[in-house]
């Protein structure tokens, strides 16, 4: 027992240092039962924060170099750079070269999801027709079609900047494989950026492409949320939900069509402020996440706004106790459509894989 402290400080770390993630630790009974003199006790000594890697200064260069080549160039920021708090350099990245970027569910806010350089409404269109994509913390599993065609063009040229290496060429070739803390690196590709001029200005075909069918699924996305025919439909009741949540509110999106069509309309322009189920789509989280959003917004006086569907109410609602007994500031929307993922109708479909954002499993 003495040795406790030992293992807490090396989970600990091991959960912080390479890639974050969770680890585990297990006790024996017979540990937990026992005893022993408190100047037995061993503490470790603090450690300094994980160590920072870079990337070759020869590979930024070439991945800069791939980028300025491209005619159809997109950058996807994924919840990596969420964590590494990669933000402030990728927003300088963004606005210096102009190029259009996607983020993924919990890559929203590190740049304004209204930032003019978005694509998300045309997130189909930019993935299919891409010719060089730079991924900036985001993996290539089912939520980005593991990279493959159709979905993705077959001869995509990837630069990907990751901490895991085991992360590249795990569903297709990596051109430029960057490998080390994206906070870093990200600065790296801009001093590059700048260096090389690197731009992608507006008027090009490619921007004239991705903005077109901006605005055709815009206008698509305005007819519905316009239609007040009853029953409600998600983007006319969601919609509703969206323009009357407290600004700078943590958001936590749960369920299966609420969760997909919540990614299009309730936008994120702060960073690590969505929740959602993520890589996995477990579904019942919600709750959960809005318990732990809450009490880390304690004080801050940040809401948390948590918005489900009502099957996904359904595997967690008794934390709504948990709620009133510490009397945590969430505010709770169901969207109830009286079922377990009744399907959708054929305009909401047709607009969610042409141009929403919706994962298609």
């Amino acid at each position: 027992s003495d040795r406790i402290p030992f293992y807490v400080e090396k989970a600990i770390r091991t959960s912080m240092y390479g890639r974050p993630g969770p680890t585990y630790l297990e006790f024996p009974g017979d540990l937990l039962s026992s005893s022993c003199p408190g100047d037995q006790v061993h503490f470790p000594p603090s450690v300094p924060p994980e160590p920072t890697t870079l990337a070759p200064e020869a590979e930024i260069n070439r991945a800069i170099e791939l980028l300025k080549s491209a005619k159809r160039p997109l950058v996807i920021i994924g919840k990596g750079a969420a964590y590494t708090r990669a933000e402030e350099n990728i927003r300088k990245f963004i606005s210096t070269t102009k190029l259009p970027f996607l983020p993924t569910a919990m890559g929203k806010g590190l740049i304004s999801d209204s930032d003019s350089h978005c694509i998300s409404p045309a997130r189909s269109l930019a993935l299919q027709k891409a010719d060089v994509i730079l991924t900036l913390g985001a993996r290539f599993n089912w939520m980005l079609h593991f990279g493959r065609p159709p979905r993705l063009a077959p001869d995509v040229k990837v630069i990907q900047v990751d901490i895991q290496p085991e992360e590249f060429h795990a569903s297709i070739p990596i051109a430029v494989p960057l490998c080390g803390d994206l906070n870093a690196i990200s600065g790296q590709l801009l001093t590059q950026a700048g260096t090389s001029k690197l731009t992608y200005p507006a008027g090009t075909e490619w921007w004239t492409l991705l903005n077109d069918k901006i605005s055709k699924n815009r206008q698509t996305v305005a007819k519905m949320v316009a239609d007040k025919t009853v029953p409600l439909n998600y983007y006319a009741a969601m919609s509703e939900v969206s323009s009357n949540m407290p600004k700078g509110c943590i958001i936590v999106n749960e369920g299966a069509n609420t969760m997909d069509i919540g990614r299009t309309v309730f936008l994120n322009h702060q960073p690590r402020h969505r929740l959602d189920a993520g890589t996995w789509g477990t579904m019942g989280v919600g709750l959960g996440y809005a318990v732990a959003a809450a009490v880390h917004a304690s004080g801050t006086g940040k809401r948390v706004l948590c918005v489900q569907g009502d099957s996904a109410f359904g595997f967690s609602g008794l934390e709504i106790e948990t709620l009133f007994r510490y009397n945590l500031p969430v505010i709770l929307v169901i969207i109830n459509n009286n079922g377990i993922y009744g399907g959708l109708d054929v305009d909401e479909w047709n607009q969610l894989t042409s141009g929403g954002e919706m994962e298609t499993r």
